[in-house]
């Protein structure tokens, strides 16, 4: 085993070792990782071993001296440094924060089948693109996987008054999971257009129930299993029963009173969160059967402090394939031939951004995560049988009564909330709909008429709301009511456009005091 595994090592080094002066003898080369390597710490690499840390190039001259030295391939971080070198491992995290200027957004796809990465480079491009994102990078990782870059200018300087440059890893940890959640379902239904379950069973050595999983369409959530039985009555014969059952108790006939008899029984699936089930929402399940796990592991979250990756046109050791950059539009006609150290065209994996470009994608994020977080603290009340309302961040601390108001007409809404019914101009959408359930459920109005409004809502903004995602919003605040909007102060409502108050909401503290004052004041 030791023999194979040397004799497989020194072939690769000779190989990689065979073309490493040559082709980082290219001037071009040598120019694009100095032109990338701005600010950044810059790490050579000796076939199995990194140089030491901190490290930068200051010349093109210093990579070719790195080369013949033994270097095979150059790494570097994400974030960028006023001065690379004065990184130290014993630094503080507010030292680290004084020192970076910003961090660049890097997306890493790695599967051990290329097509499928392929597939999910297509689709993060797509969804870039539907965050009005075209400036952004993509290259060739060098084995099996591509590698995104959105350079750090595209991010807004300050968020919530938080300095985006010191929320690094945990703001670029939080978008590459929102774009992980949103792209897993899109890319099952993108395999299968071309494949079937059999297919990818043969092609990845498992078994067809390995690659399905088991959940809700509406939801996403993993459903869970519970049995179907159709119990009979011996003696009434004609009084037949369909049941889900939960215990292994025999029910009873409701007419003779004698026990049932199971006629036949089987699995169906069954969401928690949702309280449907394959019996009665087959459509809601039927499709979650035709999904495949992630066949690709797409470690989107490349995350973590200091951490490096590949430079573009850098070589790979394992596959001698240089790292090259791609058209974003040519990613599906990408093959391994192009990435032919000899054939490399150099092109600009670093394009200068439109500013706050990825403003949406982010603020997005973020949004999606305190729901996410929300949801789970609600589940974890659920099953330690609390009663604790828990309410998000933004909300008063205060406790506050319900008081329910007949038929609320908008007379009595603030400004900000009858800004936000005319609908959302560009991004927010998703906090714009907390803010209005919000309001609604805790004012007291009824279901049917939030969900007429929302519904409503939704059809005003530039880009409506999936109804699915509304229908789980609505069913989320029914089982959750009495959560505050924001306070006024918040600046939920200056990211949004309406931060217009007028004589009495620079009096109240939040949307529902406001609406109760009115609504006295003119009764």
């Amino acid at each position: 085993m030791t023999d194979k595994y040397s004799e497989e090592r020194s072939y690769k080094e000779q190989r990689i070792r065979e073309i490493t002066f040559i082709y980082y003898s290219r001037a071009e080369v040598r120019k694009a990782l100095l032109e990338f390597s701005k600010n950044r710490e810059s790490i050579p690499r000796y076939f199995e071993s990194f140089g030491k840390r901190p490290d930068a190039f200051q010349y093109e001259s210093d990579i070719l001296e790195q080369v013949k030295k033994g270097a095979t391939s150059f790494h570097c971080s994400e974030e960028l440094w006023n001065d690379p070198l004065e990184l130290s491992t014993n630094m503080s995290r507010p030292e680290f924060n004084e020192l970076r200027i910003g961090w660049d957004l890097l997306l890493d796809i790695d599967s051990k089948y290329l097509e499928y990465s392929k597939m999910y480079a297509e689709l993060i491009v797509y969804v870039l693109r539907l965050h009005k994102i075209e400036n952004f990078g993509i290259k060739f990782s060098g084995s099996k996987g591509f590698h995104i870059i959105i350079p750090w200018k595209a991010f807004p300087q300050e968020i919530y008054n938080q300095k985006t440059k010191d929320m690094f890893p945990e703001w670029p940890r939080i978008i590459c999971s929102y774009l992980a959640d949103i792209i897993k379902p899109k890319l099952s239904e993108k395999i299968f257009q071309d494949q079937n379950l059999k297919n990818l069973a043969e092609k990845t050595g498992r078994k067809e129930d390995e690659l399905i999983i088991d959940e809700c369409v509406s939801c996403h959530r993993k459903a869970s299993k519970k049995v179907q039985i159709q119990w009979v009555c011996r003696n009434c014969k004609n009084i037949e029963m369909v049941k889900i059952e939960t215990s292994k108790r025999i029910p009873k006939c409701f007419e003779c009173g004698k026990q049932f008899v199971e006629k036949y029984r089987k699995e169906i699936l069954y969401c928690e969160y949702c309280s449907i089930d394959a019996l009665k929402n087959p459509e809601l399940f039927n499709k979650a059967q035709q999904k495949t796990e992630l066949l690709i592991d797409a470690d989107l979250i490349l995350v973590a402090p200091r951490h490096l990756f590949r430079m573009p046109y850098s070589l790979h050791e394992k596959t001698a394939l240089s790292s090259i950059v791609l058209d974003k539009n040519e990613v599906k006609n990408f093959q391994i031939n192009d990435a032919k150290p000899l054939k490399a065209k150099m092109l600009n994996f670093y394009p200068e951004p439109i500013e706050n470009e990825a403003r949406s994608l982010l603020l997005q994020a973020l949004d999606w995560n305190e729901q996410k977080e929300r949801e789970e603290k609600t589940v974890q009340e659920k099953k330690g049988n609390t009663t604790t309302i828990i309410k998000p961040k933004s909300t008063s601390k205060e406790e506050y009564k319900k008081i329910t108001i007949p038929n609320p007409s908008d007379d009595i809404f603030p400004p900000q909330i009858k800004l936000l019914l005319k609908g959302v101009a560009q991004d927010g959408r998703k906090r714009a709909l907390f803010i209005l359930l919000s309001f609604f459920s805790t004012l007291g109005v009824a279901e049917s008429e939030i969900e007429k409004r929302i519904y409503e809502w939704n059809a005003r903004n530039y880009m409506p709301l999936k109804k699915g995602y509304i229908q789980s919003q609505l069913s989320w605040y029914k089982r959750n009511p009495n959560r505050l909007p924001p306070n006024f102060n918040n600046p939920i409502y200056k990211e949004l456009g309406v931060d217009k108050p007028d004589a009495l909401s620079m009096q109240t503290k939040n949307p529902i005091n406001y609406a109760i004052k009115k609504y006295f004041m003119m009764k």
